[in-house]
């Protein structure tokens, strides 16, 4: 068996979930530092969670993500913990995105 497939205790699974998302108000803030901040949070966030990133991409507008996971992870709860501690994180560590941003929302 390769690398391809995950093993469960008792599946083999190979699992990919594709997720799009975009800023609130489509403005165009994840640039430069902001962008690799993203990008490090990220995959931060999906090491500490068993979650492997096939491929991503960030632009200025919205996030590109294909991800390989556990059978017991579902998308909803995935893409609410990817996008929760991020917007947080972002928030905490550019302030400037706060000045943009009335609420606690990316």
């Amino acid at each position: 068996m390769t690398d391809r497939y995950r093993k469960g205790v008792h599946t083999i699974h190979d699992i990919k979930y594709h997720f799009v998302w975009k800023t609130k108000y489509n403005y165009g803030v994840l640039k430069g530092v902001s962008a690799i901040g993203t990008r490090q949070i990220l995959r931060e966030i999906c090491e500490s969670r068993g979650i492997k990133i096939v491929s991503g991409n960030v632009r200025s507008k919205h996030i590109h993500m294909l991800i390989s996971c556990q059978t017991d992870q579902t998308p909803s709860k995935i893409i609410q913990y990817l996008k929760g501690k991020n917007s947080y994180r972002l928030q905490r560590e550019f302030k400037e995105l706060q000045k943009r941003y009335w609420g606690q929302h990316l």
